[in-house]
């Protein structure tokens, strides 16, 4: 979302904008499709297209067509061999091509719907056609149609988010709160404590709420992202019972090996069975020697990556 205040600013104080955008890749691209970059008429710059050689010589190139009147939309095929035609300078294999699109004062009320919707966490659909930038209400993912240059359309659902729930508004929900917005996860926390301090200091969570632990189950969605870290083993384990039956993406749990044991031992005695015993990620995280909430965090993070890009 600060990609796109970034180039409202630089359109409402009078300047042209060029939009670059990665709308397809092919192999082990550094570029993937929906990677972008804004370069304005003062020579900012934010994002990346995918770095290196290739990056900086389009950067350079739309520097100068911005200090020109003849801004229009052109197309860039990237091949990343050194020998190969349209190549980028980089040898990491792969392909992708790109679009430049000229933004200017006429696109100001489509990027403002852009910030509005992704600051509601509506679902938004980019489109850049030859024609410019737009919005559609129709869910979609990643398209790219080319006939020729003034036969085109490129689509990306720009808002999707997975959804993370953290249980326990603690020291390490907070970490964990932190590194999981940065990358890109919906976050919403609960605790059973009001007046929690790391709960306040909480700004990163899109959602904080106060509830009963006993009625956890009705604020947990299916087919998402849920992390259990409350304040005690009583609280964890009745979390558990709750909503480990739930078709949940990843569902881990906080603690030592001999607190997990224990709890587990307890959960099949309760008629939980093994298989789902065994599908949830606990001691939570990956086994880093983690010390401080910040490095729990960490762990944490790396193992729901590999779950949410690898499927594992």
């Amino acid at each position: 979302m600060e990609f796109y205040k970034q180039i409202l600013e630089k359109l409402q104080d009078d300047q042209n904008v060029y939009l670059l955008t990665v709308v397809q890749n092919i192999g082990s691209s550094p570029g993937r499709q929906g990677f972008k970059m804004f370069v304005s008429q003062d020579g900012n710059i934010s994002g990346s297209i995918g770095g290196g050689i290739m990056e900086y010589q389009f950067v350079e190139k739309v520097k100068k067509n911005l200090q020109t009147d003849k801004l229009k939309v052109f197309f860039k095929r990237q091949v990343h061999q050194i020998k190969a035609k349209e190549s980028s300078g980089m040898f990491c294999s792969g392909e992708q091509t790109i679009v430049f699109h000229p933004l200017s004062k006429k696109d100001i009320p489509a990027v403002i719907q852009i910030i509005s919707n992704l600051e509601t966490n509506k679902e938004v659909l980019l489109e850049l056609n030859p024609n410019g930038i737009f919005i559609s209400k129709k869910f979609q993912k990643e398209q790219f149609n080319f006939k020729n240059g003034e036969n085109w359309c490129y689509k990306e659902q720009l808002n999707y988010k997975e959804i993370f729930y953290i249980i326990g508004a603690g020291h390490v929900g907070l970490a964990v709160s932190k590194i999981l917005n940065n990358l890109g996860f919906y976050v919403v926390i609960f605790d059973n404590r009001k007046g929690l301090n790391t709960l306040a200091q909480n700004t990163f969570a899109q959602e904080q709420h106060i509830v009963n632990y006993d009625k956890i189950n009705q604020y947990i969605e299916p087919n998402n992202f849920v992390a259990i870290m409350t304040s005690n083993f009583v609280d964890d384990k009745k979390i558990l019972l709750k909503i480990i039956d739930k078709n949940h993406r990843y569902l881990g749990v906080l603690g030592s090996k001999v607190k997990i044991k224990m709890m587990f031992k307890s959960l099949m005695k309760e008629g939980v069975s093994k298989e789902l015993l065994n599908a949830v990620f606990a001691p939570i995280g990956y086994p880093i020697k983690s010390q401080t909430p910040e490095e729990i965090a960490i762990s944490i993070a790396a193992q729901v990556v590999g779950v949410k890009n690898l499927n594992y």
